[in-house]
């Protein structure tokens, strides 16, 4: 009877593994374009940048390639580009209104991308309860402090809406990058003409010029259509540009800085960080002195130095000039993480495994990884996602004052210096809304770095979940 019962489960837990897989199968099926753009797209741009390669007709043909692949929530999909004809709008999707049919796509998107995280979490769970050998591990226990932690949900809510912009950024905007800032006069739109009663043509960068939004007089607001028929939901810019699309693809460019950055930071600190809590001593004295040293410069002031004498060089052609700014993030602000994982690996390193690892005879790289690396990586957890959003602002600042991603590649930090003159006028939303966007997803990061700490560490000042929120933030 035994036996009968486990075989009974066992055919049960094959079958809702089975099902997991099957849909994962499908969601990747039906995004399998967008996975390939993302990542061919930046594989392109850090290949282009680099001294001596001359394979652009390769490179445009994977590129083409690429963009063949089918995608279910793509643009050509559910297009949301056309125009009125007098009696109903021809080009869009099921012949909606730019408006509804644009509103669509990026539900969708975002519906996607929550069932593909609630997919995540349910592989988890099938893998906690049917496949794990112990019954509890203490990760059991920090995932649901984490799910009570308000504060920490509501950061991750933000983060994952903006990671979900920053990876299907070209889907989302309603209109493309190319059309939009890149090559305006050498696409073309059909709109209907009220006064002649016809469809006409004209090139986007001549529409751009009559959608300006310079103050009062001339201003197209957020949510608004233009003369032209095009939807725009946050307005469009002072150049008449789209803002949403710009938006959308700054959020990519801080998005893969910022990671980026803080990935470098995080590698720079663990490394030293075990290293000086293994050997203490004099190591341990010297990287005091060198993180003091480093910690003592004006770090803005070296980040405008740095940014300004490197900007000739071919470091300064990667992705427009963001990969110099993760090694100059990364270079310049490994210290603090640093400071702040050097106890919790002076502690680890007085653990009496430490000292039963040396008496077998394992080497101080051994050691470190495999018995040190693991008890320090909630706390580069915790200060990377906190550090990820200062990254995020301070990239902001550098582009704000004319330095950083170098133009035209959109970037939150120029928005706000375009739109500065407007703040005032009708074209108050240049500046604002990637303001409050910016302030937003900082906010979330260091919630979610609450959170985690929160989790991880019960016993700190900030946790449990509604004292926490009130002091959300680092």
């Amino acid at each position: 009877m035994a036996v009968r019962t486990s075989r009974v489960t066992d055919t049960l837990t094959d079958g809702r593994t089975a099902v997991w897989a099957a849909a994962g199968v499908l969601l990747l099926v039906l995004q399998v374009g967008a996975l390939a753009n993302f990542v061919v797209g930046l594989g392109i741009d850090a290949i282009l940048a680099l001294p001596g390669v001359d394979t652009v007709g390769f490179l445009t043909s994977l590129e083409s390639a690429v963009h063949s692949i089918p995608t279910l929530l793509s643009r050509e999909t559910i297009p949301n580009q056309g125009y009125y004809d007098g009696s109903g709008y021809e080009g869009t999707f099921l012949g909606l209104a730019p408006a509804m049919a644009w509103a669509l796509r990026a539900a969708l998107i975002y519906l996607y991308a929550f069932a593909a995280f609630g997919w995540v979490v349910w592989g988890l769970r099938i893998y906690r309860q049917e496949y794990r050998a112990a019954d509890w591990t203490p990760r059991d226990d920090m995932i649901n402090r984490f799910r009570g932690h308000k504060w920490g949900i509501f950061g991750l809510v933000i983060v994952f809406m903006f990671v979900t912009m920053a990876v299907f950024a070209p889907a989302l905007g309603p209109t493309t990058v190319d059309q939009n800032m890149r090559n305006t006069y050498g696409h073309e739109i059909s709109y209907w003409d009220s006064d002649t009663d016809s469809v006409e043509t004209v090139v986007v960068g001549q529409a751009n010029l009559n959608s300006l939004s310079q103050g009062n007089d001339r201003n197209i607001g957020p949510w608004t259509y233009d003369d032209y028929g095009r939807f725009h939901p946050f307005g469009t810019m002072q150049d008449g540009s789209d803002l949403f699309t710009f938006l959308v693809v700054g959020s990519r460019i801080s998005l893969v800085i910022g990671v980026l950055s803080v990935a470098l930071s995080a590698s720079i600190a663990a490394s030293l960080a075990l290293t000086s809590a293994y050997y203490k001593g004099r190591v341990d004295l010297s990287m005091v002195l060198v993180s003091d040293a480093v910690m003592a410069m004006p770090q803005l002031l070296l980040l405008i130095m740095l940014t300004t004498v490197l900007r000739e060089t071919w470091v300064s052609d990667l992705y427009s000039g963001g990969f110099l700014l993760a090694l100059i993030f990364a270079f310049t602000g490994w210290t603090y993480m640093w400071r702040s994982i050097r106890g919790p690996a002076l502690q680890i390193s007085e653990r009496e495994w430490i000292d039963a690892a040396r008496s077998f005879g394992q080497t101080p790289i051994t050691i470190m990884r495999k018995h040190m690396l693991p008890y320090v990586t909630g706390y580069l957890l915790i200060y990377g996602s906190m550090t990820l959003g200062g990254a995020i602002i301070s990239i902001a600042g550098l582009s704000y004052l004319g330095l950083g991603v170098q133009p035209p590649t959109p970037e939150w930090g120029r928005a706000v210096n375009l739109g500065q003159d407007y703040v005032r006028t009708g074209s108050w939303h240049i500046s604002l809304i990637p303001g409050i966007l910016i302030t937003l997803v900082v906010t979330g990061f260091n919630a979610l770095g609450d959170g985690i700490r929160d989790a991880i560490d019960p016993q700190s000042d900030s946790a449990g979940g509604e004292t926490a929120g009130a002091g959300g933030g680092a």
